[in-house]
Parts: C-alpha cells; sequence; structure tokens
C-alpha cells in the first residue's frame, strides 16, 4: 500500500514516525499547501493529515480509500461527500485527555499562585534587596472551596472535573449539548456558571451552538477576577471582547486556541495591554511526547485494521 503523510512537522521533531515502514510504502512530507495536496498525495490510497484540508476536489482527482485524521477532530474533511465515495475516514479519539488536562491546570496555578510576578521578582534581584524573608506585593490564593465551572462535561472535563473536586473545589458545569447529565456534578445553565465560577474552562467542541458562545454580552456578568480557561477551540470565546475585558483589569485568561491559527500578529490578544492577565500557548494541549506517540500508535492500528 502506498501511504502519503502530508504534514509530519505536526507530529513534532522527536516523533517516531518508522512505525508507519511496515504498512507499506511512505511518502513523507513536513507541510502540505492546498495547492501541493493532490502531487503529495500522488497515487497513494492511504493518507495521513492533521490539518491539511481533504475535499471533493482532492477525493474525486485522487485514488484515496482511507484517510487517517491524526486528531481527534475532522472538520477538515468533507465527511459527508468522503461517505458517497466510499472513502473510509478514521480519526483518533481519547489520546491527548490527560495532556489537556495537564495543561488546564499549569495554566489555572500561574494564575491562581501569580507564578510569573513572583518569578521575575526574584530573577530581576529585587528580593535581594528586601528588608525582610518575604514578599506579598501580588496576592494570591487557594482552590480550595472555590467554584470551577467547566463547559463541557466529556471525558476531558470529567477528568478536570474529579482533579478540581481534589483541591477542595466545588465543582459545576454547563452541557453545551443539552443531553449531558452527569449526577456526580451540579448541572448549571451557562448563565449561572459564568455568575458563579471563580475558575471557568472550556472542554467543548466548536459548532454552531458554541460558537460565539461567551462574548460581550455574558462576559459582564463573570465574576471580578475570575480565570478563563480555553482548551476547546478559538472560536468559542470572542477573541476582541475578552481582549476588552482583560483590558479593563477585571479578568485572567488562559487560551491554548485561537479562531484562526497559528495567531496573526493583528490579533486583538497580541495587543492586551494588561500582559499579566494573559497566556497564551500555541495549541500545545494535545501533544504530550506520551499524547503523541500514543496518537501515531493508534494510528498505525487504524491503517493495519484497514482491508480494501
Amino acid at each position: 500500500m502506498k501511504i502519503s503523510i502530508l504534514d509530519a512537522k505536526t507530529f513534532g521533531d522527536d516523533a517516531d514516525l518508522s512505525v508507519f515502514d511496515a504498512l507499506g510504502t511512505i511518502q513523507t512530507y513536513q507541510t502540505t499547501s492546498y495547492d501541493q495536496t493532490l502531487s503529495h498525495i500522488g497515487d497513494s490510497i492511504i493518507v495521513i493529515t492533521n490539518k491539511v484540508v481533504i475535499d471533493k476536489h482532492i477525493m474525486d482527482n485522487s485514488s484515496l480509500k482511507l484517510i487517517c485524521v491524526a486528531a481527534t477532530g475532522m472538520n477538515n474533511i468533507d465527511l459527508e461527500y468522503a461517505k458517497e465515495k466510499n472513502i473510509v475516514v478514521k480519526n483518533v479519539v481519547g489520546y491527548s485527555t490527560s495532556s489537556v488536562v495537564q495543561l488546564t491546570f499549569a495554566l489555572a496555578l500561574e494564575f491562581i499562585q501569580q507564578i510569573p510576578y513572583y518569578n521575575n521578582y526574584t530573577s530581576s534581584k529585587q528580593w535581594c534587596k528586601s528588608d525582610i524573608f518575604t514578599h506579598l506585593d501580588k496576592p494570591f490564593f487557594e482552590l480550595e472551596n472555590k467554584t470551577w465551572g467547566i463547559v463541557g462535561l466529556g471525558n476531558i472535563g470529567v477528568k478536570v472535573a474529579s482533579i478540581a473536586n481534589s483541591f477542595g473545589c466545588n465543582v459545576q458545569y454547563y452541557s453545551t449539548s443539552g443531553v449531558n447529565n452527569n449526577k456526580e456534578y451540579k448541572n448549571v445553565s451557562l448563565e449561572q456558571l459564568l455568575k458563579t465560577s471563580d475558575i471557568i474552562s472550556i472542554h467543548c467542541a466548536l459548532n454552531d451552538v458554541t460558537n460565539n458562545l461567551i462574548n460581550s454580552k455574558n462576559l459582564n456578568i463573570i465574576k471580578d477576577e475570575a480565570i478563563i480557561l480555553n482548551l476547546g477551540r478559538g472560536g468559542i470565546i470572542n477573541e476582541d471582547d475578552i481582549s476588552k475585558e482583560l483590558d479593563s483589569n477585571r479578568l485572567y485568561y488562559g487560551t491554548d486556541v485561537i479562531t484562526k491559527e497559528p495567531i496573526s500578529e493583528n490579533n486583538p490578544l497580541m495587543n492586551v495591554k494588561n500582559k499579566d492577565r494573559l497566556i497564551i500557548t500555541p495549541h500545545i494541549a494535545w501533544a504530550s511526547k506520551e499524547a503523541r506517540v500514543r496518537l501515531i500508535n493508534s494510528i498505525k492500528d487504524n491503517i493495519s485494521n484497514f482491508s480494501l
């Protein structure tokens, strides 16, 4: 079988892609633009893609039989047309749960403990000049007894809830689908969650319901000094509106996702004045070393289990 890997760079330089060698003849491309897609696929019947778009035009002009998406989300694939063409599409689920949860708490604790401020205080040698043993100019607080609100209580949301509960948080959630009814945690409306939560973490998919879910119409009901964490998709929070809130000195925002990635220089988040209230990571939540190994092995299994 001939297999094309279209955006190998997204696996990371340390990724071992040699596991695919036993499956067929491999063509590997570090990146692939849309205009290069057909030539990079060539006569391969299997393609591995993370974010490269495979649409009707690509399917009609190639010999594809199997599309392996190196992710959970498949919005870069025309799924309906693939079904019409009898092209099998396989994604990978559950490989990055622990990695995403870990970054969720890393971002939360950065803000809660005010780590950047205190690290700068010592590294700039200000502590050397102090007349007392401690420095408490930037108040921080404990997670215990705080309310942690989760938007989207899927596999990732449930694990966040469990760990937040271990910290002594009061956990509540909003079901974006309206069908989740987890009895272990308090199910509330979005308005109630935004009004009452000290930490709000987002773990839902981007769809017609969640697009622009949090914006100027409801950001103003969030508690002063609350922390918002977006580990879902960029379009769930309106970036213009959250930027204005950050510069009003009210909220903290940590995000791993942006509406258009990579982030553009004119994105409003790049021009926030209160930079101590904002942390942006470049879509890394899914990508611990262990998660990427699980991802590669799962793609290998998807190909191994495929029969023409």
